[in-house]
């Protein structure tokens, strides 16, 4: 099989001769080979897991998104992915990506605060002017 890991502004990853595909679905865990039936289904944020005939098992941490299996490409569209070859590191990279998704999240409150307080301030000038 052919996968790929859609972002929306890049490609992230194509690898040939994906032997296996594990994915997080709402339901449950989701397992794709080569003969299975075209299917789509929704991703669910946590691991993508694939295997290819030579380079064994990479895993690969994907939030919300939308698989897509049709003939032998599979194509996973989603927000954020990180890949790995381990799980420990992968876990350690996932969490430095969202503190840092945090501090900007926060940085983009501080400043919609700013801009919601000026903005009251002068409707209130012009009310009162």
């Amino acid at each position: 099989m052919l996968l790929e890991v859609l972002l929306p502004s890049r490609v992230f990853l194509q690898a040939t001769e994906v032997t296996r595909i594990v994915a997080e679905t709402p339901a449950g865990a989701f397992g794709l080979l080569p003969r299975r039936r075209d299917c789509v289904t929704a991703l669910e944020p946590g691991i993508l897991t694939y295997e290819t005939a030579s380079g064994g098992e990479t895993f690969i941490a994907v939030d919300a998104g939308v698989l897509v299996k049709c003939g032998p490409t599979v194509r996973a569209c989603v927000r954020r992915a990180l890949a790995g070859g381990d799980l420990a590191d992968l876990r350690e990279a996932v969490e430095r990506e969202f503190r840092s998704l945090d501090e900007a999240a926060r940085s983009q409150r501080a400043v919609l605060a700013k801009l919601e307080s000026g903005l009251v301030s002068r409707l209130a000038g012009l009310r009162h002017g």
